[in-house]
């Protein structure tokens, strides 16, 4: 047990580091290319802060670890907005732009509901969550429909960022994008291995683990990414940085894995899993639509339906 608790210490300190170097590189690629801080914080940083869920995702599907795939995703999607943002609105009131309002936070909502509905049958009649082959190209159809939507604003949207100087060159910027991403595979590994079996040890199921060590895990990268971004007053990024990853995780960490290697079965789930995941992002576009600020309150109130919701993960 003990040894499975260091290796798991570890798994995550790669993936952090490996995602840190990696929105570093990626980031300095994305600034020499003239891309805008909103650009950046819905594709390079969203991207790669949920690498490590992608990987996370695609060895527990390889290895059937079928709870660990879905558990990524729901509960990474539910601590990025009641938790992330929730402690960020409390450091600093979040600003949000208009145009995130009315476009942006709906295709969270979307993306959030696309999931529910693929799955909501069998919700309603078993413990059995399937979703299959099918499902899994519907979710990556719907995200191909986001990236063209990103490259329209790269072709209309003016860059208001093009003085800003990228933090390495192009050469270095890659070098360290790949370092990143051999990192974070690594640490993944290193963290599916160990959850799968202090789960077993402890006779936890492996929903329970996925929902909480590994979903807190692997958010980590975006809970920094934010936090250093509120600080600096850098909303748009962080922003872009929740909204992107949210899609990111249905669109690309569950989307694509199933497309791929075939459907998955997940015990354990029940329709509160996914009712909070999407209440979660109609909260954020209340809050955000009201007056285009998150305030602390409104923070709080993320961070109290947050421990209400993990209350139930883990007690109930």
């Amino acid at each position: 047990m003990f040894i499975q608790i260091i290796l798991l210490i570890i798994g995550f300190i790669v993936l952090i580091k490996g995602a840190d170097v990696f929105v570093d590189g990626a980031s300095s690629i994305a600034l020499n290319c003239k891309l805008s801080k909103m650009l950046i914080g819905l594709t390079i940083v969203a991207f790669g802060t949920s690498a490590p869920e992608f990987a996370v995702s695609v060895k527990s599907i390889i290895s059937n670890n079928s709870d660990m795939v879905l558990g990524n995703v729901i509960g990474s999607n539910i601590l990025n907005i009641l938790l992330i943002v929730g402690i960020c609105a409390i450091i600093k009131p979040i600003k949000v732009k208009s145009n995130t309002v009315r476009k942006e936070l709906p295709i969270v909502m979307l993306f959030s509901t696309l999931l529910f509905f693929l799955i909501k049958d069998d919700l309603f009649v078993s413990s059995i969550n399937t979703i299959n082959r099918n499902d899994g190209f519907v979710i990556v159809l719907f995200f191909m429909v986001f990236v063209y939507y990103l490259i329209s604003i790269m072709r209309n949207k003016k860059d208001n960022d093009a003085d800003e100087m990228a933090k390495y060159g192009m050469f270095k910027s890659i070098i360290f994008t790949i370092l990143g991403i051999v990192c974070i595979v690594m640490g993944s590994n290193v963290v599916v291995d160990s959850a799968s079996k202090i789960a077993g040890m402890l006779g936890v199921s492996q929903k329970m683990i996925a929902l909480t060590v590994v979903a807190f895990g692997t958010s980590l990268p975006e809970l920094v990414t934010s936090i250093v971004s509120t600080r600096k007053g850098e909303h748009e990024i962080l922003v872009g940085n929740i909204v992107g990853s949210n899609i990111f995780n249905i669109g690309v960490v569950l989307g694509v894995p199933v497309a791929l290697f075939g459907g998955i079965q997940a015990v354990g789930f029940n329709v509160i899993d996914l009712i909070a995941m999407i209440v979660s992002a109609i909260l954020l576009f209340i809050f955000a639509y009201k007056d285009h600020e998150i305030h602390r309150h409104e923070g709080i109130i993320m961070l109290v339906l947050f421990v209400i919701y993990y209350s139930y993960v883990i007690f109930g």
